[in-house]
């Protein structure tokens, strides 16, 4: 099995964090929003798996683009949360940072793959 490099590993991390809000979230019957974080924050450590065994290095960089585009979306989510008080400013603060670190990992690797091979 070959080892996890670390944008696998802090996606997979953050897709736990992400479950684990939402878990609680819906024990204080939030679901619209808490779905919708879960969706976005959950896609981002699939599509970069996927990534692995893209057919070219163009789909290789579409794969990552969508990952970074649920990042994305998913900071809109937590910063939902946050402002309609479901979650409090430190645990917005936390997730953020996450994705945040996945959001950069994913833009330095689009960005080498395109100056070398595209």
């Amino acid at each position: 099995m070959k080892p996890k490099g670390p944008t696998e590993v802090k996606s997979l991390e953050f897709a736990i964090d992400i479950v684990e809000l939402y878990k609680r979230l819906n024990r204080n019957r939030e679901w619209v929003l808490s779905k919708q974080t879960l969706r976005s924050g959950t896609a981002i450590g699939p599509l970069i798996k996927e990534s692995e065994h893209s057919e070219s290095k163009k789909d290789f960089v579409h794969k990552l683009s969508i990952a970074l585009k649920e990042a994305n979306e998913t900071n809109y989510w937590l910063e939902l949360l946050w402002k309609t008080d479901y979650i409090s400013k430190r645990e917005f603060i936390k997730h953020i940072e996450k994705v945040d670190e996945l959001k950069r990992l994913l833009i330095s690797t689009i960005k080498t793959t395109k100056e070398r091979y595209l």
